[in-house]
């Protein structure tokens, strides 16, 4: 079988190797989102204690924080080295750091920065992966059939995380290791695969690299990311970090940087990120939209997730320990809508261009935001799967449209820091989502849970002085328990709870998500209303991209004649400007 460059079968083989990638990357962080609650019992670590917050928090974030920074990097040195070296390179670093993180013999805090080290590690090669799956997809296919190749990479990327649900309810229970251990065969094939099969289809160019405007880069986005974090925590007497002086030095100081960054970019003879692939319409509201759309989906899980199984299969008969593995069963629904969304509308948007498919998406992302709005916090499970099904179509059809016509715009040599580029604005709203989210939740649930929370214990029986000091602590705490599936009361009340008048019922499935429901419901309604303004906000971003616009093709068919051969060919780096200037002035005159 031939699988050289140029030929028939090789741009299969680059997909199969840059989807079973996506894949890898992306099933692992939906796996750590239902398998907290067995590492934590694994490494004994009680995920209730106040102190030990920010241990599942950067469980999560470091893995998502480390990739948003190094995407754009990652993407350009793809750019300039070879960006098949660099994807196969993920792949190693990944499944390493995959077996170091079952490989751990420690217990209690130790272990859990063991573990939030490692998944940054993970991260790193996940940076690799996802900065230059993209651009190996839009080198190996025509500018016809990329809306379809990218479809599917996309399909991968959204499908994978909530096929991780399910597998990690699955593994969790029975050896938390294997978590980590099940990406390990898929990253040993796609190691020495990427290895042996991968080549870059163009030359590499060779410039000096930006080390200021990278280290710059980095540095301001893991400020801001970091006072994210610690802003969903409790601070002094606050339910939240927002005003604590740390928080905002980091987040002020990263928003510093950034700027600093934009100019240190804008005179550089050899930019980490030409600024001005920007003035392309397509790729500058491409961009915006993802950011948007992230937005919107971000926190979305984690508010899925909490509300089944803190909520709404306790109610409904399940044993807490249960609850991980249904909790990404009922979700399946959202997994199909994208499965059936994904490569359909990639295939149709080769045709006619990204807009009215990530359009219509959005608009269906936002309607579907708008059900889950009026749905009871008991709901219908009827009525929530064909609501999460709605969902996961709207996603699907915006995401892959999206992604090929923000990459046909692209000049090639710009392919590796273009696809980091919108693969950070992604990570990196995903991050800023869950902190709005939690917060809006958070807010929701200090306004009224400790009310409820007092009331329904001395209802019970317990000592007043006792149930106002239990209602006192912060909700962040309640939160987490909804999060991983557990009922806190009896960490909460202690050996107090014994002097109830029904100690079973307290530890029981209805007490708690009974009690929790009324203060979260207003949680949610916050929450789903930001997600309708995204996704409204990204469809309006969609709608500016303009039409179909394949960067090159555009300038032919436009017969430019001594300026197509500039347009097309590998340019010097101090002829990009002037030449992504033109692409602007040709898009907007032709792709209205």
């Amino acid at each position: 079988m031939n699988v050289k460059p140029g030929s028939e079968n090789y741009k299969w083989f680059v997909l199969s190797f840059a989807t079973l990638g996506t894949l890898m990357a992306t099933i692992n962080s939906g796996i750590i989102l239902i398998a907290l609650p067995n590492i934590f019992k694994g490494i004994a670590l009680n995920p209730l204690t106040p102190s030990n917050s920010s241990y599942l928090l950067w469980m999560l974030m470091g893995f998502l924080m480390a990739t948003a920074v190094l995407l754009v990097s990652l993407g350009r040195l793809g750019d300039l080295y070879g960006r098949a070296k660099m994807f196969s390179t993920g792949f190693s670093i990944f499944t390493v750091f995959s077996i170091l993180l079952s490989l751990t013999w420690l217990h209690g805090p130790s272990a859990a920065m063991y573990l939030i080290v490692m998944r940054i590690g993970q991260g790193i090669g996940g940076a690799f992966l996802f900065a230059n799956s993209g651009a190996l997809i839009t080198d190996a296919f025509p500018s016809n059939q990329r809306g379809l190749a990218l479809g599917i990479n996309s399909v991968a990327a959204g499908g994978g995380s909530f096929i991780g649900l399910v597998l990690g309810g699955l593994l969790a229970p029975i050896e938390w290791r294997l978590v980590f251990l099940v990406s390990v065969p898929f990253g040993i094939i796609g190691t020495i695969g990427g290895f042996l099969v991968l080549r870059d289809t163009r030359d590499k160019v060779h410039v000096k690299i930006d080390w200021l405007g990278n280290i710059t880069f980095a540095l301001g986005l893991v400020l801001i990311l970091i006072g994210i974090t610690y802003g969903i925590e409790p601070y002094g007497g606050h339910t939240m970090g927002w005003t604590s002086p740390v928080v905002l030095a980091e987040i002020i100081s990263g928003i510093v940087l950034m700027l600093i960054f934009i100019g240190i970019e804008l005179k550089s003879d050899h930019p980490m990120l030409q600024l001005s692939l920007f003035r392309i319409r397509s790729f500058a509201a491409g961009n915006f939209a993802t950011l948007l759309s992230a937005l919107a989906r971000g926190g979305l899980m984690f508010i899925l997730i909490i509300w089944l199984q803190g909520i709404w299969l306790p109610l409904h008969g399940y044993s807490f320990a249960r609850t991980p593995l249904w909790a990404g069963i009922y979700m399946l629904p959202l997994t199909v809508g994208f499965l059936i969304a994904g490569p359909l509308s990639g295939i149709a948007s080769d045709r006619h261009g990204a807009r009215p498919f990530a359009v219509a998406g959005m608009l269906i992302t936002g309607l579907s935001f708008g059900f889950l709005d009026i749905l009871p916090v008991n709901f219908s499970y009827v009525f929530f799967a064909l609501t999460l099904l709605l969902m996961g179509i709207g996603f699907g059809m915006f995401a892959s449209p999206n992604q090929a016509g923000i990459m046909n715009s692209l000049p090639p040599d710009q392919r590796g820091a273009g696809a980091g580029t919108v693969n950070t604005f992604q990570n990196s709203a995903m991050v800023f989502s869950i902190g709005i989210f939690f917060t809006l939740i958070i807010l929701g649930l200090a306004s009224s849970l400790p009310h409820a929370l007092q009331s329904g214990l001395t209802a019970q029986g317990i000592n007043k002085t006792i149930a106002i000091k239990a209602s006192s602590l912060p909700p962040v705490g309640s939160l987490f328990a909804a999060f991983l599936g557990i009922n806190p009361i009896h960490a909460i009340l202690g050996t107090a709870v014994n002097t109830a008048h029904h100690p079973a019922y307290l530890t029981g499935r209805s007490f708690f998500p009974g009690l929790i429901s009324q203060p979260f419901a207003k949680g949610l309604h916050e929450a789903f209303v930001f997600g309708i303004i995204a996704a409204l906000v990204s469809a309006l971003a969609s709608v500016m991209r303009g039409g179909r616009y394949v960067h090159g093709e555009t300038h032919h068919k436009a017969n430019v004649t001594s300026t197509t051969d500039i347009a097309n060919s590998p340019a010097p780096t101090g002829l990009v400007t002037s030449k992504l200037s033109m692409d602007f002035e040709m898009e907007t005159e032709i792709g209205h």
